[in-house]
């Protein structure tokens, strides 16, 4: 394919370069390398400690950055080396091209094209996963990846697994914790979490199984990508989440933040009465301490909405938490007597709760349950008759 001067222009002007991972791919490295020279000089390739005739095949080409490994150190090391050094080398953005031959050059085009229109970017190529030869493998990890993925940083992608992207290099992260192919996960749910935008752009794919070499080993890298996944939900859950919501709620202010996500949100009302109800649940039951990594986990398990739930669940902050105890305790003692009864003349103390742990358990769930009730009827109540004035004046 002729590449006019000018498109090659267009890829020094965003200051773009190629960095090319390889490890044991001889066979197919050098075409990957001559299909990218028609576009770009600008290639770094990571040499991550190939053992067969890669780094003969790179002495023909001097003229590209080359770092050597002297042993294998994982696909994802070999990606931050070359992002330090392009880095260095005072690029703005770095194209990931895999060096089995899967991708193709011509595609550098509409990554650019696409950052050209939204810049700071991170840019993910989208596979056609239903052509005919991609491994059946390959197309239930990538949707496995994909909705993790969701659940982690609230953002739908139709392919989070390809190695073809762009990356914004003075926006992404700078430290990570992972070093093989669960890196890639890493750096992409990292900077969703720091607010970069991360999208799908269409590119095309070769699967050739016999020059195609996977270094992927399905047990061991499936483990790393799973542990890797739970560090990841635990932490979103617990601290991105919970951070994400309280920014908006202080942006915007208490009744702006009502109005967009409560009265103004696409759910339906019964979705939103629905959620209400699942955060005072939460609230007020006796889970102390793990009362935001619930309701974000059942919310998003019941696809209810996320900012509702978790608003209501803290229907338990300090001023109310007396009043919720003490009335657990009294629902409880109907189901447990107890020959001590509490007061609420004197201050309930850790100690009275320990000894009316069963009154106080018992109690809290009833409570719950019926405020919940009593939450959600109210809220879609309010909600129907809002959406009804509102259809009026429109």
């Amino acid at each position: 394919m002729d590449v006019s001067f000018a498109e090659m222009a267009r890829i020094t002007r965003c200051r773009t370069c190629i960095i090319v991972p390889t490890y044991n791919n001889c066979n197919t490295l050098k075409r990957v390398l001559d299909s990218i020279l028609a576009y770009t000089s600008d290639i770094i390739v990571v040499n991550d400690g190939s053992n067969d005739r890669t780094a003969d095949i790179l002495a023909n080409y001097p003229q590209l950055t080359q770092i050597h490994h002297p042993q294998n150190s994982g696909k994802g090391t070999a990606l931050r080396n070359g992002f330090k050094k392009a880095i260095e080398m005072q690029f703005d953005y770095a194209i990931t091209i895999d060096s089995d031959g899967q991708h193709f050059a011509s595609d550098i085009l509409q990554f650019i094209d696409a950052v050209e229109m939204e810049p700071g970017t991170l840019l993910i190529g989208n596979r056609n996963m239903l052509q005919p030869g991609i491994p059946k493998k390959s197309s239930f990890g990538n949707q496995f990846s994909n909705f993790w993925f969701w659940f982690e940083t609230g953002i739908r992608m139709e392919d989070t697994q390809s190695g073809y992207r762009l990356y914004p290099l003075q926006r992404i992260p700078q430290k990570y914790c992972t070093n093989k192919f669960e890196f890639e996960i890493e750096v992409i749910v990292r900077s969703a979490w720091k607010g970069i935008p991360v999208k799908n752009i269409p590119i095309q794919i070769l699967y050739d199984p016999a020059e195609r070499v996977s270094h992927f080993r399905p047990f061991k890298d499936f483990t790393r990508i799973s542990i890797l996944n739970t560090v990841l939900v635990v932490m979103a859950l617990f601290y991105i989440k919970p951070r994400n919501l309280s920014r908006r709620l202080k942006k915007k202010g208490i009744k702006k933040f009502f109005l967009e996500n409560i009265l103004d949100s696409s759910d339906s009302n019964s979705e939103k009465a629905a959620s209400i109800a699942l955060g005072v649940f939460i609230g007020i039951a006796p889970f102390w301490g793990f009362q935001t990594i619930i309701v974000l986990f059942l919310a998003v398990f019941l696809r209810l909405n996320k900012v509702i739930s978790f608003a209501f669940s803290n229907i338990s902050f300090p001023p109310f938490i007396p009043f919720i105890i003490y009335a657990s305790l009294q629902i409880g003692s109907f189901f447990i007597p107890d020959l001590t009864p509490l007061h609420f003349n004197r201050l309930i103390t850790l100690s009275d709760i320990q000894q009316h742990i069963a009154q106080y358990l018992v109690g809290s769930f009833i409570l719950a349950t019926v405020l919940s009730i009593i939450f959600g009827l109210v809220g879609y109540l309010f909600l129907s008759i809002f959406s009804t004035f509102k259809n009026k004046q429109q």
